[in-house]
């Protein structure tokens, strides 16, 4: 729930110190890449780990406005984007992918998924079923690698390290299972909700 805590800096739409931390008492804040990195990296990240189609505006526009003040705070971030970015999409805010970005950066979301279904799957009993449940098209493509590469073959792994380590699965579904319409009314951060399961053959 530290998402919807303006505190921990998380949300565009609560006022709080630009965080983003899981873990507050280590590891590099949302703050310091948004006042230190150059234009060029901030840019390759909000591309990479955001998907956001103007990044190179959004890292222009951060790089300009660091210039007169320190950014601190979320909605300091929010404004500067909002000012930058011009959205088609009425519902989705301009600072959305850039916090996302931001987010997955700071917390190493990616690595931490890739390693932790990772050494899940080397845990997994005979017969054991493995379900993961994700977010968005970054950790989705990983699940999805990771479950493929694994019902494959061992000798057809190369493309993931330490992928002799990796048991051999079952695919239960071709395609993640997804929230129905109830569902997202329910609780509408199962909009993007993926879940994809296994089972160690």
């Amino acid at each position: 729930m530290q998402l919807d805590q303006g505190e921990r800096g998380f949300s565009f739409l609560k006022e709080g110190p630009l965080d983003m931390r899981m873990d507050p008492t280590s590891g590099q804040s949302a703050k310091e890449i948004v006042n230190t990195w150059s234009e060029k990296d901030l840019g390759i990240l909000f591309r990479d780990f955001g998907e956001e189609r103007h990044w190179k505006i959004a890292a222009r526009a951060i790089v300009h406005a660091r210039k007169k003040r320190v950014i601190e705070t979320t909605t300091e971030l929010a404004e500067i984007l909002a000012e930058a970015i011009r959205r088609s999409r009425k519902k989705l805010h301009p600072a959305t992918l850039v916090f996302q970005a931001l987010r997955i950066c700071v917390n190493r979301e990616l690595e931490s998924a890739r390693e932790g279904i990772t050494k899940a799957l080397t845990l997994l009993a005979p017969e054991g079923r493995i379900g993961v449940l994700s977010f968005h098209r970054l950790e989705d493509r990983i699940v999805k690698n990771l479950f493929r590469s694994a019902s494959k073959p061992i000798q057809k792994m190369g493309e993931i390290k330490d992928s002799h380590y990796l048991p051999m699965l079952r695919l239960l579904a071709k395609k993640p299972l997804i929230p129905t319409r109830e569902e997202c009314r329910e609780n509408r951060r199962a909009r993007s909700a993926k879940l994809r399961v296994a089972e160690k053959i």
